[in-house]
């Protein structure tokens, strides 16, 4: 048994494949390195969901995702989150304005939130008050100033870099703040080749010209290709499982007692939608185990807060997500 799909059609898989595909080589021309990195990010956009990213400063986050937006063709801007920066910098704010007759109105003056691709650069260097700024945005895909809502465009995606956590003026992200984004990316250090090819592209006389590969009509026909992928019943099953196994009264494992809080159904949604995307790509129409497993340590990293004695005995979420998968 599988879950209530349409009909998908080879050529819309076929299609599917090619545009993935071309994005992700065009971005590659100015982007050197982090590759899996990239496919998840267009795996954040397509399922309709957000990613947090995480790594130390230079290792090219603000421009992988600045370079995403201009092909996409999508409006993007960019937020610096500081100690001082105001809910108000980022939504926006009623200003009263004078008209030429002498008479006072109130009208909303939007913010840098106002647009398709967000890059929220440093996200963990603003308050928690600010950061939560975002919250109603990236769930609701609108904001509420003085009582009125206002919608936001479509598509519409947050991409937040932030440093390790261990790192001087820093705060951490509140839990409801997390759970809002689709994944947690790692951005890992480029190996000898790649830091050569970096060299060579960023010193050199010009920069790559990138060409727009996309727009919104093309992006939305993939969004809703993506939701007509099938979940045979048994793969659901196990994506459930493995949340449940996150729950630190489960008795999957002995890592149960590392964990205080586990993924809320949010993880479960990423995991799935995510793995509606790993199947396209990999031109299947049906999503496997081993999809729900390559999308559970970014679904799940996150979600997983861990206890006391998980942090005295340094034990990571993504070695808990290990555990489990290998407990399952």
């Amino acid at each position: 048994m599988m879950s209530e799909t349409a009909e998908i059609k080879k050529e819309d898989v076929e299609s599917f494949i090619a545009n993935f595909e071309l994005l992700k080589n065009e971005i590659s021309k100015a982007v050197i390195g982090h590759s899996e990195l990239l496919e998840n990010i267009l795996v954040c956009l397509l399922a309709g969901g957000h990613a947090l990213i995480e790594g130390v400063p230079g290792l090219g986050k603000t421009h992988l995702i600045k370079t995403m937006g201009s092909v996409l063709g999508l409006e993007t801007s960019r937020i610096q989150f500081t100690p001082d920066l105001m809910p108000a910098d980022i939504i926006g704010t009623n200003v009263l304005m004078k008209d030429e007759e002498g008479s006072n109105s109130i009208r909303f003056s939007s913010g840098p939130v106002f647009s398709q691709v967000i890059l929220a650069d440093e996200i963990n260097r603003a308050t928690p008050k600010t950061q939560s700024a975002l919250l109603e945005a990236m769930q609701e895909r609108q904001v509420t100033v003085g009582g009125v809502s206002h919608k936001l465009d479509e598509p519409f995606i947050v991409l937040a870099t932030q440093n390790p956590i261990e790192m001087e003026g820093t705060y951490p992200l509140p839990e409801a703040q997390l759970d809002r984004f689709f994944f947690k990316l790692i951005v890992r250090y480029p190996d000898s080749g790649e830091l050569a090819r970096i060299a060579d592209l960023t010193t050199g006389i010009s920069m790559p010209e990138l060409d727009v590969l996309a727009d919104e009509k093309k992006i939305t026909s993939m969004k809703a290709l993506i939701r007509s992928v099938p979940v045979p019943e048994e793969v659901r099953d196990f994506a459930v499982s493995l949340l449940k196994a996150t729950h630190p009264e489960s008795e999957a494992g002995s890592f149960s007692r590392f964990i205080r809080y586990g993924a809320s159904p949010r993880g479960l949604q990423s995991m799935i939608l995510a793995g509606k995307v790993y199947a396209l790509v990999s031109g299947r129409y049906n999503v496997s185990m081993e999809d729900i497993k390559k999308a559970a340590y970014p679904s799940l990293r996150h979600r997983i807060i861990l206890s006391f004695e998980g942090e005295a005995e340094s034990i990571t979420p993504d070695s808990i997500v290990e555990s489990i998968l290998k407990s399952l």
